[in-house]
């Protein structure tokens, strides 16, 4: 009797911790819910049920609302593609270079980059807005681009470092026996070997970049070169009582993370749990 009570008891603690964690994860998708749930509907339907869909489901709020922010999905799609690009090769480059070759005051250099990661973002706002409007930036996807690949690089350096100063040195011996030079290992080792992490890299510079709200907002007056949070803010200021597609909206805007999330998932869970964050 005594064991079978035993035995019970981690029973009732695991159904406990189940429900918890269910209870957990239904308030976290509760307000995902209702966006799609009022994506649907039209302003009465709205005002009658916040929860529950209603028919007829209005899908033409989403043929409206495709119509305003398909400008501001293709522009932050040119900025988040080119961000991404240029903080794979730069971050990617430099990380091999602080990984596998010895030189005075790597360490030190190293660290000096790692310590713009303790900056708040929001005190370098005033200097990089000076910086840009001196280049003659301003209005201009440049103006995203350019402070996009300086701001992202210093994380995807600190990831990238750890992961390729793991990597067996062995592979990387035979292929200098064999004649290859810095530049053929580093494509040709470092690079295929290195795409768990890459694609953390990816996902986190894409996350950052596409969701930016307060630089763009800063350095962009242009309406027709808007990115989709600016712009979903205008749409809504556009569509003050048409909830339904102004949710829309957010719905299109979201879709592009989803996409790249689902097709790069495996990397990126292999990448964070194959010593991403080892020093």
């Amino acid at each position: 009797m005594k064991s079978q009570r035993i035995s019970s008891r981690p029973r009732r603690l695991d159904l406990g911790k189940h429900a918890i964690l269910f209870v957990a994860v239904l308030l976290t998708y509760i307000p995902f819910w209702i966006l799609l749930v009022t994506s649907l509907k039209s302003v009465e339907q709205f005002y009658h049920s916040l929860v529950l869909p209603e028919l007829p489901l209005q899908w033409g709020n989403y043929i409206t609302a495709w119509g305003v922010v398909s400008r501001y999905i293709l522009n932050s799609t040119i900025v988040t593609l080119t961000v991404v690009i240029g903080v794979l090769v730069v971050s990617s480059m430099s990380s091999f270079v602080f990984a596998r070759y010895s030189f005075p005051g790597r360490t030190v250099l190293f660290y000096l980059i790692i310590g713009l990661l303790m900056v708040p973002g929001i005190l370098t706002l005033v200097p990089a807005f000076v910086w840009i409007r001196d280049l003659g930036l301003l209005n201009t996807r440049w103006a995203l681009i350019l402070p996009g690949i300086a701001g992202e690089q210093v994380f995807a350096i600190f990831v990238l470092r750890a992961f390729m100063a793991g990597l067996p040195e062995e592979i990387f011996e035979a292929a200098r026996v064999d004649g290859a030079r810095m530049l053929r290992s580093y494509w040709n080792i470092a690079l295929p070997l290195s795409k768990p992490i890459l694609s953390v890299v990816v996902i986190t510079a894409t996350l950052a970049t596409w969701n930016d709200y307060i630089w763009p907002l800063i350095v962009i007056s242009d309406t027709t070169l808007l990115t989709i949070p600016i712009g979903l803010a205008y749409f809504q200021g556009q569509y003050q009582t048409e909830f339904g597609p102004m949710m829309a909206g957010y719905v299109i805007g979201s879709i592009p993370l989803l996409v790249l999330f689902f097709f790069t998932m495996r990397q990126f869970v292999q990448g964070l749990t194959g010593g991403a964050f080892k020093m």
